[in-house]
């Protein structure tokens, strides 16, 4: 099995990517580690999983896969976006920000449209170098009610399109088959197998 570290300490994400990735990597994250918080001043996804895949690659050997994902919301002119995990103020605090979007939502007109998507883009470094980089997203629409007890983040309030539940609800290898990361890591996931077959 390859090396490849994930620039997160979100255990969520990093179960994702490996359940993604199957048995050819050995998938770890910065939690194996002492590695430093990388701060997230970008104003995109891709600046910003660029300067953690950049920063921890700089300290480390091998491969570091980043990704900086948010939701987008129309009504809210893209928000939470760039700042999704921390929309509340708190990194991290899922039941706090899903809390402000509920509020920022009651906000607007009852007949408002609730489109919105989960966008990734996912970045790949080595030796403080970014060699690639990739993106993915899932349409859907926010539902006010919370539903499902998987996933997490804003997964309870959003349902993808084509679907009668939110990605909370959805069993955990349905959500992978289509949520934004799965589908950036469709891409990022060839780039690396041609790396370790180079």
């Amino acid at each position: 099995m390859h090396p490849l570290l994930i620039a997160t300490n979100n255990s969520h994400k990093t179960e994702e990517i490996a359940a993604i990735l199957g048995s050819t990597f050995q998938v770890k994250d910065l939690s194996s580690g002492s590695f430093p918080k990388v701060a997230e001043t970008g104003t995109t996804f891709l600046e910003n999983a660029t300067l953690k895949a950049v920063e921890i690659s700089k300290l480390t050997e091998g491969w570091v896969l980043s990704d900086d994902s948010g939701l987008e919301v129309d009504a809210l002119h893209g928000e939470p976006g760039v700042y999704s995990s921390r929309y509340a103020g708190s990194d991290g605090d899922d039941a706090a920000n899903n809390a402000k979007l509920m509020r920022e939502l009651a906000k607007l007109p009852s007949d408002t449209a609730r489109t919105a998507r989960f966008r990734c883009v996912i970045v790949i470094a080595k030796n403080g170098e970014r060699l690639a980089h990739f993106s993915g997203s899932v349409e859907g629409s926010i539902v006010l009610a919370s539903d499902g007890d998987h996933g997490f983040g804003y997964d309870p309030h959003f349902q993808p399109e084509g679907f009668d539940k939110t990605f909370a609800q959805l069993p955990t290898e349905v959500k992978n088959s289509l949520s934004h990361r799965a589908r950036a890591m469709a891409q990022a996931s060839p780039w690396l197998m041609e790396q370790v077959e180079a």
